[in-house]
């Protein structure tokens, strides 16, 4: 193999590496665009990413924060917010109801829309059993990590709101869900 060719394959996995790590793959949880941000098949709106055209320097790749630090942050979120009971609590802002839901599992597909990253969990209501899907911002400041809001997406697997190509929440009316 000639050096040229050989550096060409290395770059072609570090970009490949890089955006594995960093959660630009897509990982097709959901489909469709129920977030914005820079992933192949974007979930909450916005535009896909594009494969980068050069590979990432050493302070790039470190600058982002793994999407495995990700997803550990939003637990660790919940496990600390949760009551004496073990049960994570929420506002329901469509009910005004104060939910007590039981943590599953947060979903393997990180994304970034604008400054801020998220990703999604799975919960079970322990008064009704019904099942939710829960959004968490989450903002990286340099090693810190911060989940700045959380909201309830879906009941039972029906959307409680989508996003526009900027990015902006838009409600969906409940006789359409």
């Amino acid at each position: 193999m000639n050096h040229e060719r050989g550096m060409g394959i290395i770059t072609a996995s570090v970009i490949v590496v890089f955006m594995a790590n960093h959660g630009l793959v897509d990982g097709a949880e959901h489909g469709g665009k129920e977030h914005g941000g820079t992933t192949s098949t974007p979930e909450h709106g916005g535009t896909a990413a594009t494969p980068a055209t050069t590979p990432p320097t050493k302070a790039a790749a470190t600058a982002e924060p793994s999407a495995d630090k990700i997803r550990q942050q939003i637990r660790s979120y919940v496990q600390d917010h949760a009551g004496p009971d073990g049960n994570f609590t929420i506002l329901d802002q469509e009910t005004g109801d104060t939910r007590r839901l039981q943590f599953v599992r947060v979903h393997e597909r990180v994304g970034k829309t604008g400054g801020l990253y998220y990703s999604c969990t799975d919960m079970r209501d322990v008064n009704t059993g019904q099942s939710l899907d829960l959004d968490f911002d989450v903002l990286a400041s340099g090693v810190n990590l911060e989940v700045v809001d959380t909201r309830i997406h879906k009941v039972d697997g029906k959307a409680r709101y989508t996003y526009d190509a900027n990015d902006k929440r838009v409600p969906i009316p409940s006789e359409q869900r």
